[in-house]
């Protein structure tokens, strides 16, 4: 395991609860990288053994400071082992260059994840759930989909990486055509500098911004949720690290996920039709933008999906928490108490 500097002062965009135990840790995946993760543990856990435990990761270029530190704090609070963790090639997780992702690698580190929870003393490893965020959502779908060790997952406001990058934004881009110019595209920036880095939140904010780019904005730019290791929160992505998902898909085989799931998603989010989709696949075999026909879910009864009113995308990465810096009406759009009902039937 290679040895990580890890920063041991408290630098998450919210506040630590007085309800629970906190450490710094890591542990390796299969691909030799190794991860750094922040474990929360109740501070009173209940009496009677081994705790259930959940594994969280996102958005997709966000780091464990950030949202899923909160959820994981959260989940910790009502009870559960929460690990949220930094991706691979991110935050202070090992791996160069910066900033890459990889389908297979980061589907691996869902389930490095769940290695290191079943190895716990006071975990019990046959109730063990995950929870994606963001781009998050669909690599949890599909580790679900490859690991039967993960009993329950929650995809929140969830993107298909893969749909996104291969067909453009809500599919503008699905065409020979579209996709054609974009390897080219690729292809040239490998030759001119691998290294470059695209795609952070667009800063300055343009005032014809769309909507979402302004909640971006808001959440990564401002005291709300911004944080020096996060990819979104400074100069992006590597150019050229996202290349393998415009050439893959995630979710062929979450027709066949026997655990349970929850979707969940803002009525008011850019990306809700990515969670809709995923959904009705996973419990149909078939819904639109999906270009493959499977049977339907063999456990239908146990996949849920939520619609949060009057939520926006960002608004479920801390609830809309506006007083954490001041200003605006106290929200909190994310229902804790039913993830922690949804976690706590299902790891039973």
């Amino acid at each position: 395991m290679q040895k990580l500097e890890l920063t041991q002062e408290w630098d998450k965009v919210f506040p630590l609860s007085d309800k629970v135990n906190h450490r710094k840790v890591t542990f390796e995946t299969q691909y030799g990288l190794t991860l750094a993760a922040d474990l929360y543990t109740p501070l009173n856990p209940s009496e009677g053994g081994k705790m259930a435990a959940i594994a969280v990761s996102g958005p997709f270029g966000a780091v464990k400071e950030q949202s899923s530190g909160l959820y994981a704090m959260r989940m910790a609070e009502r009870g559960f082992v929460a690990l949220a963790f930094d991706p691979s090639y991110t935050g202070e997780s090992s791996g160069e260059p910066r900033r890459t992702a990889s389908p297979d690698i980061n589907t691996e580190d869902f389930m490095a994840a769940v290695d290191f929870l079943s190895k716990q003393d006071d975990v019990d490893a046959n109730r063990i759930g995950i929870i994606g965020i963001c781009g998050w959502g669909g690599i949890a779908l599909n580790a679900a989909a490859a690991d039967t060790r993960i009993k329950a997952t929650v995809a929140s406001t969830m993107y298909d990486m893969t749909r996104v990058s291969g067909n453009g934004y809500f599919d503008a881009d699905d065409n020979e055509e579209s996709r054609h110019a974009a390897r080219e595209a690729m292809a040239r920036q490998r030759l001119a500098d691998p290294m470059a880095m695209a795609g952070g939140v667009v800063n300055p904010l343009p005032d014809d911004a769309p909507q979402f780019v302004k909640d971006y904005y808001d959440y990564y730019i401002t005291p709300r949720g911004y944080h020096k290791r996060s990819g979104n929160s400074n100069d992006g992505w590597r150019a050229i690290g996202t290349q393998a998902f415009a050439n893959a898909r995630f979710l062929y085989y979450i027709n066949e996920i026997r655990s349970a799931v929850l979707v969940m998603h803002g009525e008011n989010a850019h990306s809700r039709y990515f969670g809709e989709a995923a959904y009705h696949y996973m419990v149909e075999g078939k819904a639109d933008g999906y270009n493959v026909v499977g049977k339907p879910n063999p456990n239908p009864e146990n996949k849920e999906l939520l619609i949060i009113p009057g939520a926006t995308h960002c608004d479920l990465y801390d609830g809309g928490y506006t007083e954490l810096i001041g200003k605006g009406e106290p929200k909190n759009l994310i229902p804790w108490d039913k993830l922690a009902d949804f976690f706590a039937q299902n790891l039973n």
